[in-house]
């Protein structure tokens, strides 16, 4: 390992953090909270001074980075910001114990959007940009941004971008990895700003309007109104309904379009198979939930709306599906390990995941009846290697184990099994409210210190697809160990 690179590229993004917090110190001024200037300064400090620190101390003769690096630059550096994020909310006193402050941030960072807080109209205008902000920050990832930013990117950074990026495959866009970068963060913030657009358009306040689009556009779900969306009109319902499938979409499938190949775009195999889990999903519960709501397109609306946020796994809510039929609210389970497309802000295992799971199966049916006949699986019309398969197949095999493994741990909790089973798949997938009570009208305050921990790793092993944290800690102990 180059442990002064790893050392290096986390310092720098420490002090990166440093400057996306003056953003709600700016947010702070412009509201006039007084209170909020030191709880925004102080971090700000802090955290350009450890990263300065960690920079000067690094001083790497190296720029390579290597696969094991990016796997401990991606886990250290979100930890760190964590961290360091958290303590706004408890300078403010806004969060008082520091434990349920980095839940939050975690929460955000990860774009999960599962709170501790039971009144969410009480906090600061720049408690809550920030609070919203860490969404758009995790949403593409912070290493995606610090690359793009970096006057000149290091040797192998895709191995940051495959540690970090979601999917079972991350590939460049364009040759250079600072190139792709930009390029990812410009179709992300153009996203952004169109969906901001739309909102102010539709009548939503400016300041509201800020927050909701950096919450659909990290598929995160953090709001300002305890209702989440469930008080604005059908409209703006409908506009975020629509960009939240927008950002689940895998961003290559974008890049496609502005190169107007749009035969390559539409024959996305992974994007009609989220497309058509969305429509399914949609039609199945809009006739179970009918008989609860004024008609069909209230249903409709509240239908396709708490299917959009889960498999996008952005956690917004206008209605409290947790009152809906058995029936839809197992849908919505499933969803949630669903997730949405590759290369995309959203969470969950990754459509293409399941597609490509899919045709192992039946490839493995075809197989017994014919055991010599010999079958490639195809993904966009590209033949998929048996070493993508075979990761496809361990990832699987690892996510249900993590699942299981938090589920069993959290389960010394005192709540009926539903409440901790969603909690540990909520986190897990980055999904925010889960069922029971952490439902959409509930949050994850009655949990022990102990579970909020566990928690928010689970969120963010979920986040980073398992294996930088697990490599890291390997790493860490291996290291450990050989020293003695």
């Amino acid at each position: 390992m180059n442990k002064r690179m790893i050392i290096e590229m986390t310092g720098q993004i420490v002090r990166l953090e440093s400057i996306l917090l003056l953003l709600p110190f700016i947010v702070a001024i412009i509201y006039g909270e007084q209170n909020c200037y030191i709880a925004f300064i102080a971090p700000s400090v802090i955290s350009f001074a450890v990263g300065s620190l960690m920079v000067l101390y690094a001083k790497p003769k190296s720029k390579v980075i290597y696969a094991p690096d990016g796997f401990v630059i991606t886990a250290l550096a979100w930890t760190l910001l964590s961290l360091i994020g958290a303590l706004p909310f408890v300078i403010s006193g806004e969060i008082k114990s520091y434990t349920d402050a980095f839940f939050e941030t975690v929460s955000g960072f990860t774009t999960t959007g599962a709170s501790i807080l039971n009144n969410v109209e009480v906090l600061s205008h720049a408690t809550l940009f920030w609070r919203s902000f860490t969404h758009f920050i995790g949403g593409m990832g912070v290493l995606v941004l610090l690359i793009a930013i970096l006057p000149s990117s290091s040797v192998r950074s895709i191995h940051i971008l495959r540690a970090e990026v979601p999917g079972p495959t991350m590939g460049k866009l364009v040759p250079k990895m600072r190139s792709t970068s930009m390029l990812l963060y410009i179709i992300y913030s153009g996203l952004t700003l169109l969906l901001f657009i739309f909102l102010v358009a539709g009548g939503m306040p400016v300041f509201d309007s800020i927050i909701h689009a950096f919450g659909t556009a990290g598929t995160g779900g953090f709001g300002l109104k305890s209702d989440s969306i469930g008080g604005y009109s059908p409209y703006l319902q409908w506009v975020i309904a629509i960009f939240m499938i927008l950002f689940g979409v895998n961003f290559n499938v974008y890049y496609l379009i502005l190169l107007k190949k749009f035969k390559s775009a539409i024959k996305n195999n992974e994007l009609w198979a989220y497309l058509g889990i969305i429509t399914l999903s949609t039609i199945l519960i809009t006739v179970n939930v009918s008989p609860m709501y004024n008609g069909l397109g209230e249903s409709l609306r509240q239908s396709f709306f708490q299917v959009t946020s889960i498999i996008s796994t952005t956690g917004f809510a206008t209605t409290n599906f947790d009152l809906w039929p058995v029936f839809s609210k197992t849908i919505l389970i499933l969803l949630m390990f669903s997730g949405a497309c590759a290369g995309s802000t959203g969470g969950g295992l990754k459509v293409s995941r399941l597609v490509l799971l899919y045709k192992l199966i039946k490839r493995s049916f075809k197989t017994m009846l014919h055991p010599r006949s010999v079958e490639v699986i195809k993904l966009d019309n590209k033949t998929v290697d048996e070493t993508t398969l075979q990761s496809v197949s361990v990832y699987f095999a690892l996510y249900m184990l993590c699942v299981a493994t938090f589920l069993l741990i959290i389960c010394i909790e005192p709540f009926d099994f539903l409440t901790n089973f969603s909690a540990v798949v909520s986190c897990f997938n980055n999904i925010g409210p889960g069922l029971s009570q952490v439902g959409p009208t509930c949050n994850f305050s009655e949990y022990s210190v102990f579970s909020k921990w566990l928690l928010s790793l689970a969120m963010l092993m979920g986040r980073l697809e398992i294996y930088p944290i697990i490599l890291a800690t390997q790493l860490f102990f291996s290291e450990r160990k050989s020293k003695v």
